[in-house]
């Protein structure tokens, strides 16, 4: 099997487990003020950058929350802004933070530029955490197995093959895959590569990635045409891709395509529902915030943060374990409170809710 070339892994126990070991003391973590109390923070303060709106609900509608939640709750103030996409933004707003004074920043990065930011912060005492996608010169990266991810949708892709009994060696698949310059998007196209190659897929066509709906959709369409309109599956990374895609079958009346994805945002969910996405990988995105959140109160705390993984550059990467979510587990994410019945359960999903047991409960 094709290992994937970005992280080495000394022992993969799916959640990497954050153990404190010792003090560093760095003048960029400490909190303003301390007690007596058992090592709760009760000072300092956390500066976070979400990346955008566009490419997935979670920043604002669970990130955002979780990391809010977190880090206010363990006793530091919070200044978490979201760039909108734009880079220039990214670098206002981080410029903005460092003069107000940071003792930890968490970044998700957006078209590399939190790359220029970490190179400030540190230079400054400040450590930094690469919050679910890396860059180069963070301190730690926090987020979920990404290979593993990749590794679920390629499985996804054949069991929707299995299911409308196609063979995987004969079935004609597209790969839309994510932003290549998100670090994360060649994880996720290792992992799911490693397990369709295997069963002897090969790309019937992969257009340049993106995390965008209508460009996905553009570049499907365009490799649907040219392949006179013929597809078996999709692998598709995640489910703002995977939505785009859908349109483009559903407009052509293709019915049974395999289609991956990922977040389990409401329109995946949905789609899973009503037979024409597959499967999500669902991510627990307060799984990942508080391992973030740990992190940072570490480092705020002056404490040494020890992990079980590490990337190719030695960036050591605290793993999150990502879930499967077929039609038969939306009910899942929906008592964890990741997705509101309402919005899921619309009149038009209705029945298929109740034929898999979803409910408000």
């Amino acid at each position: 099997m094709k290992k994937s070339s970005l992280l080495t892994v000394a022992a993969l126990t799916g959640a990497a487990a954050v153990m404190l070991a010792g003090c560093a003391g760095g003048s960029g973590g400490t909190p303003t003020d301390g007690g007596d109390d058992g090592g709760e923070a009760t000072g300092g303060r956390a500066c976070v950058i979400l990346p955008d709106a566009a490419s997935s609900p979670r920043w604002e509608n669970f990130d955002r929350k979780y990391l809010q939640e977190g880090l206010e709750g363990a006793g530091f103030e919070v200044d978490i802004q979201n760039a909108q996409g734009d880079v220039a933004k990214f670098a206002t707003i981080a410029d903005q933070q460092l003069t107000q004074g940071c003792g930890v920043m968490l970044l998700v990065d957006y078209q590399g530029a939190a790359e220029a930011v970490a190179t400030k912060a540190k230079a400054e005492g400040i450590p930094v955490i690469a919050y679910d996608r890396p860059f180069a010169g963070a301190d730690y990266y926090v987020s979920f197995d990404n290979v593993e991810v990749g590794r679920l949708q390629g499985q996804t892709v054949l069991n929707g093959l299995e299911a409308a009994g196609v063979d995987p060696a004969a079935a004609t698949v597209v790969y839309i895959g994510g932003d290549p310059t998100d670090g994360n998007a060649k994880m996720f196209h290792d992992g799911a590569v490693e397990v369709m190659e295997a069963a002897g897929i090969e790309p019937a066509a992969e257009p340049p990635g993106a995390w965008d709906q209508a460009k996905s959709q553009t570049n499907f369409e365009q490799a649907l045409t040219s392949l006179n309109g013929q597809v078996d599956g999709v692998w598709a990374a995640n489910d703002t891709n995977a939505a785009g895609v859908i349109k483009v079958l559903q407009d052509n009346n293709l019915e049974g395509v395999a289609v991956s994805g990922q977040d389990a945002n409401v329109a995946g969910l949905q789609n899973i529902l009503l037979g024409w996405q597959t499967a999500t990988v669902y991510k627990p995105v307060a799984d990942e915030a508080s391992a973030a959140v740990d992190t940072a109160i570490a480092l705020l705390n002056g404490e040494t943060v020890e992990t079980d993984a590490e990337l190719e550059d030695g960036t050591p990467y605290i793993q999150v374990t990502p879930v499967l979510v077929g039609p038969n587990e939306v009910k899942d994410v929906i008592a964890a409170g990741d997705a509101a019945y309402d919005d899921v359960c619309t009149p038009e999903v209705m029945a298929a809710c109740e034929e898999f047991g979803v409910t408000a409960e």
